[in-house]
């Protein structure tokens, strides 16, 4: 059984002690959901696993040939390569074979009657096919697909961020090394990607320790727990849902272990104060022992933090959307209608490019509609999460950074001041005056959330909250708004915070009518996945498959006869589409031709991209 093993690892920065003493296992079974407070080093352990950092102290043990491969957050990528240059930046082989093939590719199409020429690619294609290049391809092309990639010639320079992150992603999952690490793969994916990825890695033959904050994600991949609390790691059994039970009774054997401390602690202190002399070998002891046992007090253990509603005064009318319409490169609404009252619990969802922002910034008042009109009330006032955060000034120290927000705030239980707002925020009063340049990114997305919140809005806008949160913070700002009295709108992927949060729904497509429900986000996706009946004979196979697959573990006769074929399959696929380019190119101004073959191309497109698809069901089960 291969496994990684992590003793006494410490690992500071400055002041900050990130580690001491952690210790646990990663076993070949392990699927892990690794987490903890934004700032306690979960990003910090992974780049220690994967050889990037090093440890002040103690040992990382892996078996020999072990490969460890590391999705970061802020992956890195050359800007001059293409999609899938970057795909298989490790494996120097197919890299060069990539190259090569594009670069003979492009000798042919300039001049395809050149017996050099035909050569070259002839030569090319063998050396592709000895080193099983064209399966690396299309599996490439298969996962790119699933995470919303399809230009795989496009350079990463003209990528977005999010689209990068799902590259790397990508690349990582290809690689297949022995350890995976993912830091919030989740990030920039929509639901139909998470879901996709959360089956892949279900399935995922090596081992696997991911930070995310997507608590049904999670709970979907995990089979363990490892939580990163003041230094220590505590490893559980089971998913995330399991993972709070236990927590919770292990919290309850630390209070009641605790409460015994406490009593101990109350008597050793009524001997010391009656004036204990340290006269006798037995009493110095004693003395030693109370004051062993006084270091160790959590003397801020039993203080908890209630904080009522926050929020100002908000009128009856909120904000309305008049036939608003927006268009860029295609029409994103027409004639949308959309009335806001005080307490609405709004949340925005849909594929990625579907226009949630532009909405958000549009119902803020940040963008004008082409058509139409948006109306705000004179009693509004908008606090605005966004994706990006504010310019900080690094060199201020937490709590002065809140405090130019409000010193203090009125709650309905009376006055909190900022000091104890940060406290609620998981900020403990020991760290209120670090500087913001030594906080982590979470850590400054959390103190960017409560500065807005410090300002007393009416009404709260949140453009994807849960990215680059911990869970524990998600938590707080969950109940949090539960307590909110103004008007919650918020757009996000995270299905578990859509449906503790909304109450209503607003489902944005690429048809251009955005759909309203008032379903949970979980029941409306649920409701997709079944198939209308008047359509239950156009999709019988894929009714058929999805059944098959609960309990299908290898392939079938037919399936094994299908595997054997299909890449030459798609190879002639790829070949026919490459002569009918060429052909194309050299059609002149025979326009009716010039449709014929842009006919014939879309179709023989749509049929590659079947079979890549089937490629990949295929692939799943054929080892």
């Amino acid at each position: 059984m291969k496994q990684c093993k992590l003793l006494n690892l410490n690992k500071s920065y400055g002041e900050k002690m990130l580690f001491e003493n952690l210790s646990f296992t990663i076993t070949d079974s392990d699927r892990i959901g690794l987490i903890g407070v934004n700032g306690t080093g979960k990003s910090t352990l992974m780049k220690l696993i994967a050889g990037l950092e090093y440890p002040d102290s103690g040992d990382i043990e892996k078996p020999k040939q072990y490969t460890v491969k590391l999705l970061d957050q802020e992956p890195l990528l050359k800007d001059e390569d293409t999609v899938m240059q970057a795909i298989f930046e490790s494996d120097a082989n197919v890299t060069r074979l990539m190259t090569e093939y594009q670069r003979v590719m492009n000798e042919y199409e300039m001049n395809p009657e050149s017996g050099d020429v035909q050569s070259k690619m002839l030569h090319i294609q063998q050396k592709m096919d000895e080193e099983n290049a064209w399966d690396a391809a299309a599996k490439a092309k298969s996962i790119l697909s699933k995470l919303g990639i399809n230009e795989t010639e496009k350079k990463v320079s003209e990528l977005s961020g999010g689209q990068k992150k799902r590259v790397a992603l990508a690349q990582v999952l290809l690689e297949e090394p022995d350890l995976l690490l993912l830091d919030e793969p989740t990030n920039h994916l929509d639901y139909d990607a998470i879901l996709w990825l959360g089956q892949y890695l279900q399935k995922y033959s090596g081992s696997l320790l991911f930070v995310s904050h997507d608590r049904y994600f999670i709970d979907q991949v995990s089979n363990a727990m490892v939580e990163i609390d003041n230094g220590r790691a505590f490893k559980y059994k089971g998913n995330y849902q399991q993972f709070i039970e236990a927590k919770a009774e292990r919290e309850e054997q630390e209070a009641s272990a605790e409460k015994k401390k406490n009593n101990l602690y109350k008597n050793e202190l009524a001997w010391m104060r009656r004036g204990a002399k340290a006269r006798t070998t037995k009493q110095k002891a004693r003395i030693q022992r109370f004051e062993s046992l006084e270091s160790s007090m959590d003397k801020g253990q039993d203080q908890e933090l209630t904080i009522g509603a926050l929020s100002s005064r908000l009128g009856k009318q909120v904000i309305e959307l008049k036939n608003v319409s927006k268009k860029y490169d295609r029409e994103l609404f027409s004639d949308f209608n959309l009335l806001i009252t005080p307490g609405d619990r709004i949340g925005i969802a849909g594929s990625n490019g579907s226009g949630k922002s532009t909405l958000m910034n549009m119902i803020a008042g940040r963008i004008k509609p082409d058509q139409g009109s948006v109306d705000i009330g004179q009693t509004v006032k908008i606090a605005y999460f966004s994706q990006e955060i504010e310019e900080m000034d690094q060199k201020l120290r937490m709590i002065e950074y809140i405090r130019e927000a409000a010193e203090i705030v009125e709650t309905n239980d009376g006055t909190v001041s900022a000091s104890q707002m940060l406290e609620q925020f998981l900020f403990p009063p020991e760290v209120h005056g670090t500087p913001i340049y030594k906080l982590s990114g979470g850590e400054k997305r959390r103190l960017y959330l409560l500065k807005l919140l410090m300002k007393q809005p009416n009404v709260l806008m949140l453009d994807e909250p849960t990215n680059d949160l911990d869970t524990q913070t998600l938590t707080v700002l969950e109940n949090f708004l539960e307590n909110f009295k103004g008007v919650v709108i918020t757009v996000s992927h995270d299905r578990y915070f859509l449906d503790k949060v909304a109450d209503k729904l607003i489902i944005l497509n690429r048809s251009g009518v955005p759909e309203i429900t008032l379903d949970d986000y979980s029941v409306y996706l649920e409701k997709q996945l079944e198939e209308p009946a008047e359509e239950a004979p156009k999709s019988i196979v894929e009714v058929q498959e999805k059944k098959a697959d609960k309990e299908k573990t290898r392939l079938s006769y037919k399936e094994k006869i299908e595997w054997e074929t299909i890449t030459s399959d798609i190879e002639k696929l790829e070949e026919e589409i490459v002569k009918l380019e060429e052909e194309l190119v050299s059609t002149g101004s025979d326009y009716m031709r010039a449709e014929e073959i842009n006919e014939s191309l879309k179709n023989l497109n749509d049929k590659l991209e079947q079979l890549i698809e089937r490629w990949s069901y295929l692939s799943e089960y054929a080892d």
